[in-house]
């Protein structure tokens, strides 16, 4: 047994957690209070096609039945709304940990699809913003689920080949244009059914890039996983 094994139910005790929403104590080794972690906004009726958030569940939005996206199936257990954005983006943009240990462990918690793929392969950072950020949200969110649903993590099986702008600065069209020809398939091989995961859909556009990328190295079906899906705007 590990040191970190035999310490850190001493930590806890010590210093139990604390909820990263209302400063309660947490509900047993999470940093999010029982009552907080009933407010984040479930995805329970969504396109399950985009998983858009919709008045009633639907096999394809309006969207989607006009231009259907590049990947085949989507999963987003989460809508991208209050308080679960501001955790996120403590998480995505301040650093905080500890804000993404809890929403990895709320999305393993959540019901799984219902086609598991056979890899999880997380939406790369370019090098030049990893190095600034110091870890890859995708990644960490995406090895906790992995491990949860029994599946391989591929961390390497896609990789950036170009800086972009940051996503969450610009419009629709420009995200596609953003994102275009940014991701590589890396691997030699790859199953033939995988999941690219990040952490919230807002249009999809680097998804949707991602997704072409992995067809066309031949891999036959696509699913896009996300913790959180945005409202249309």
């Amino acid at each position: 047994m590990s040191i970190a094994a035999v310490t850190r139910p001493l930590l806890r005790l010590l210093l139990p957690p604390r909820c990263l929403l209302c400063g309660a104590r947490g509900d047993g080794d999470r940093d999010l209070c029982a009552a907080c972690a009933a407010e984040l906004p479930r995805n329970v009726a969504c396109c399950a096609r985009c998983a858009l958030p919709l008045p009633a569940p639907a096999a394809l939005c309006g969207a989607c039945q006009r231009r259907p996206p590049p990947w085949d199936a989507a999963w987003a257990p989460f809508r991208y709304a209050w308080p679960l954005d501001h955790l996120v983006t403590r998480f995505k943009f301040g650093g905080n940990l500890a804000a993404g240990r809890a929403l990895a462990a709320l999305w393993a918690e959540a019901s799984a699809p219902p086609a598991l793929p056979m890899c999880v392969i997380p939406v790369p950072l370019h090098a030049r913003r990893l190095g600034r950020r110091g870890y890859n949200q995708a990644l960490e969110l995406a090895a906790p689920l992995a491990r949860a649903l029994g599946l391989p993590l591929a961390p390497q099986a896609l990789r950036r080949v170009r800086a972009t702008d940051a996503q969450s600065e610009l419009g629709r069209a420009a995200r596609r244009r953003n994102v275009r020809g940014a991701f590589a398939v890396a691997a030699d091989a790859l199953p033939a059914h995988v999941a690219v995961l990040d952490d919230v859909a807002t249009t999809g556009a680097t998804l949707a890039e991602c997704a072409r990328a992995l067809k066309r190295a031949g891999v036959a079906r696509v699913d896009a996983w996300t913790l959180a899906r945005a409202a249309a705007r």
